[in-house]
């Protein structure tokens, strides 16, 4: 299960509407989403969380580069919606690399296919590839620091309840209750 949401500053304040990421397959399809659903806003966030294990958040500032947060990439690449969001940039891996494997073969419990690593020298196999993800933030952790949610704030959140606490820090926590 998860929700997401689309907050856009404007002159009036923050409005907010339900998105869907059924037609949504890239980083790329969710910034042009958030661009054309509100083409009038000052700055987007689109807040994703799933099933309570994770929850991130992707900015857009007029026509600037997007800016991500996730708060558990581990969890975020058991999940479609994570992997819209967790790019080789945000992973720390370099785009193209063919030695890496793709999240949708990644075996997070440190075993591949159910059985458990033999040797040493696969454990540095795993780690040099890029196939490991860790349970740690990734992103931009300054991402919503000038909106009122400081880097230590936004680590601290619980993924029960951050996406209602940073629209809460927003000023916008009644606009986003009506589309939850």
């Amino acid at each position: 299960m998860y929700f997401a949401a689309l907050l856009a500053r404007t002159e009036d304040g923050w409005e907010a509407s339900d998105t869907e990421l059924d037609d949504v397959e890239t980083l790329s399809d969710l910034t042009d989403l958030a661009r054309e659903a509100s083409e009038e806003a000052d700055t987007v966030l689109v807040l994703i969380e799933q099933e309570d294990a994770w929850f991130g958040v992707l900015r857009l500032d007029g026509e600037e580069d997007p800016r991500i947060y996730v708060s558990d990439a581990a969890a975020a690449a058991r999940s479609s919606y994570g992997e819209i969001l967790l790019t080789d940039e945000l992973l720390g891996r370099e785009p193209g690399d063919d030695d890496v494997a793709d999240l949708d073969s990644l075996d997070l419990d440190g075993t591949e296919d159910g059985e458990p690593e033999d040797s040493e020298e696969e454990d540095e196999e795993t780690v040099a590839s890029g196939d490991a993800v860790s349970h740690s933030p990734v992103g931009d952790r300054d991402i919503l620091a000038d909106l009122g949610v400081s880097e230590k704030e936004l680590l601290a959140l619980d993924e029960g309840d951050a996406l209602s606490t940073i629209a809460e820090a927003l000023g916008a926590a009644e606009v986003l209750e009506t589309v939850r």
